[in-house]
This record gives C-alpha cells, sequence and structure tokens, in this order.
C-alpha cells in the first residue's frame, strides 16, 4: 500500500432554492481526506481511505464512490454511527451561512482496533483537518502516528476549520505535536494566520525545519506557493486557469505533492530531506498544475495522471 490518508468523509449539503414545502438540497461527497485519497487514486497512486463509514444510506454512496475510484476501503471500519453533514446557505443578499453536524457522527469514531491490523508496507500517511482534533479519531491518529513515524513518510495539512473546534488552542497544540512527528507539513497562508499570528511564513518555516520537519510547503492562493527544505526554497506561480471554483485545490495540491514525491524516488525521510531548489521547484510546478485543472472545474472534481503530461 503506497498511502493511508487519514481523516474525514462527509457530505457539504448546499441548499440551492425555496419550494413550497421547503428547500431543494444539493449534497457532495467531500471532506479533505476523501477527496486526497481519490486525487491520489485517480494520479495513480495506490491509496486507502482510514476512517470509519457509517452503515446508513450516506455511508454507503460514500463506500460506492470510494470503490468506484479504487480507494482501498479496507481500513475503513463501517459502523452504526451517521455520516458529518456541512450545510451551506445563502440568505436574501446572498451571504452564505453554515451550520456542521458531526457530534457523535462516524468520521470521529476510529477505534484502537485499526492498529491492529496495520499493514506492513505504507510507504506514506497522511492526514489532517477537523478529524484529526475531535474525538476517538483523534487520539487514535496521535497514537498510530507516534508508532509508525520511523517507518512511513508522515505527511500533515491542518486545514483548520474553526466552525468544527472553535478553539484556536486545540489547532496550534496539534500542529506543535505534529512538527516534531511529521517529514512533510503542508499548510495554507490562511491557516498560517490563525495557527502562527504574526510570524511570516519564512520565519514558521524555520521553526518548523528546527523542530525535525523535512519539507514545508505554504499555498497562498493567487499568489502560489512557496516552499523550503533544508537551506533549500522554491516558488511558483499560480497555473493560469479560468476559475470556476476553488473548492477541492488545496487537497488536489497536495495530492499532487505526494504523488511527485513518489513518482520520483523521494517518498522517504531521506529522499525528501535530499530536495533542492530545482527539484522543488519541479515539484511545485507538478503540484499548482494539477490544482488548476480542479479550479477550472466545478466542485471537488480532481484531475487523472493522463492530463498533467
Amino acid at each position: 500500500m503506497r498511502f493511508a490518508v487519514c481523516g474525514e468523509a462527509l457530505f457539504d449539503v448546499f441548499a440551492t432554492a425555496p419550494t413550497p414545502t421547503g428547500l431543494t438540497l444539493d449534497a457532495r461527497m467531500g471532506g479533505s481526506p476523501f477527496n486526497v485519497a481519490v486525487g491520489l487514486q485517480r494520479l495513480g497512486q495506490q491509496a486507502a481511505l482510514v476512517t470509519p463509514l457509517s452503515t446508513g444510506f450516506l455511508g454507503q454512496r460514500l463506500v460506492q464512490a470510494l470503490h468506484e475510484e479504487g480507494v482501498d476501503v479496507s481500513l475503513a471500519p463501517r459502523t452504526p454511527e451517521p455520516t458529518t453533514l456541512s450545510l451551506v446557505g445563502l440568505d436574501a443578499q446572498g451571504v452564505p451561512s453554515y451550520a456542521f453536524y458531526g457530534e457523535g457522527c462516524a468520521d470521529r469514531a476510529l477505534g484502537a482496533g485499526v492498529l491492529e491490523g496495520w499493514p506492513s508496507d505504507v510507504d506514506g500517511i497522511h492526514l489532517g483537518s477537523y478529524a484529526a482534533v475531535v474525538g476517538q479519531t483523534a487520539t487514535t491518529l496521535r497514537q498510530l502516528v507516534e508508532r509508525e513515524c520511523r517507518r512511513s513518510v508522515i505527511s500533515y495539512d491542518p486545514n483548520v476549520r474553526l466552525n468544527v473546534q472553535p478553539d484556536e488552542r486545540v489547532w496550534r497544540e496539534q500542529l506543535q505535536w505534529m512538527l516534531q512527528r511529521a517529514h512533510l507539513v503542508k499548510v495554507s497562508e490562511e491557516d498560517l494566520t490563525v495557527l502562527a499570528p504574526g510570524v511570516s511564513m519564512e520565519d514558521w518555516a524555520a521553526r518548523a525545519l528546527a523542530d525535525g520537519v523535512r519539507l514545508v510547503v505554504v499555498t497562498r492562493g493567487a499568489q502560489g506557493a512557496w516552499a523550503r527544505c533544508g537551506v533549500h526554497t522554491a516558488s511558483v506561480r499560480p497555473h493560469p486557469v479560468e476559475v470556476v471554483d476553488t473548492v477541492g485545490a488545496g487537497d488536489t495540491f497536495q495530492a499532487a505533492l505526494l504523488t511527485w514525491l513518489a513518482e520520483h524516488g523521494r517518498l522517504s525521510e531521506w529522499g525528501i530531506g535530499q530536495l533542492q531548489s530545482a527539484d522543488l521547484q519541479r515539484a511545485l510546478g507538478f503540484a499548482a498544475r494539477a490544482a488548476a485543472i480542479t479550479c477550472g472545474r466545478r466542485g471537488a472534481d480532481l484531475p487523472r495522471r493522463h492530463e498533467l503530461g
């Protein structure tokens, strides 16, 4: 197994129009780890999603989609808890409002039993977003990282969601804990304003490297992306595209970055640590091209390998 992606799988539910008896709702499968697992599989990497999936009809739909994409679900136990819902609506002025229904849901209930059957051939473990800071799942993922960080590459994206866990201190403590165990940390510039307010990305990256991280990547939206490995740095501008929306762009970037490392024989602590500026430039460029493809489509429709040449 090349990658195990740990975290949530949910439905984003959009209120699209009023009806005489209520509202029309449009439910889309999502969750950052769900998207990353699908993205890796589409880019030709073997990926498993590690999260409990509900036995209800929404969970069944998630399982069906994962099967269709080829994502391994052997580490995704079925559970009677419901599937998380994230509701998005617009008021009369078009301003969005959000409601999150996740308490007691499946993706928070990953038990330690998943560790007992953990495969011995996992090259990379990616985790992040809210599942890493709430419920039993957060505890289990810490146990997993602690045990596997010397055998597998650990990749982390905080993907801060304050509407789920509003206490910023929890996110900062989780990040600090991960910095001492992760080999690759990707963070958005927006998240850095929460996690390290008033600290430049260069200074923060230096601190992360001092804590033990091998590669730091900061995605910067319209400003592109920046990376540092050791003393080597690189940056890229966004790949030109007519943007439809940016849903799933960060997850695409993550999946493509991991794919580049795997394709170039750098998916190891030593391999990542040897990256130089030219390598970083190529890796960021590949990930930026992938993210641009997703931005040119409606929703989190991540690219396939042949689309990237």
